[in-house]
């Protein structure tokens, strides 16, 4: 029966390096896990779902916005021209309401045609 190599061991006096290492990476970890889910849970959030330029001095933006607890909210949206200049904002009132998803849709007047639209902030 052939025998397995053995992993080498760690020198004498230096195990309790690698466990005081590993336990600090962990916490670290767990650390860093904490911060990040803490400062986005129950925070707003939204998406925008699409737009289309209806005219050179208009365009329609769809998003939908997500709230905790389904509180009125609001978020500006903005037309972009070709270089990525605003060229229409708008603040939209997004009502309270006991889902805490809704759809929402703003068709912006703008200075001179736009290429794109989004949703910049929600709050």
């Amino acid at each position: 029966m052939p025998s397995r190599p053995t992993l080498p061991r760690p020198a004498p006096g230096q195990l309790k390096w690698w466990v005081v290492g590993t336990v600090g990476i962990l916490a670290g970890v767990g650390l860093a896990i904490w911060f990040g889910l803490s400062a986005t849970l129950g925070q707003p959030s939204w998406q925008t779902l699409g737009y289309k330029v209806v005219s050179d001095q208009q365009v329609r933006v769809d998003f939908e916005v997500s709230r905790p607890g389904g509180r009125a909210m609001t978020c500006t949206v903005e037309a972009l021209a070709r270089d990525f200049a605003p060229v229409g904002t708008s603040t939209v009132r997004v009502a309270a309401s006991a889902e805490e998803t809704t759809t929402e849709s703003a068709t912006l007047r703008t200075t001179s045609r736009a290429v794109t639209g989004q949703v910049k902030s929600c709050s």
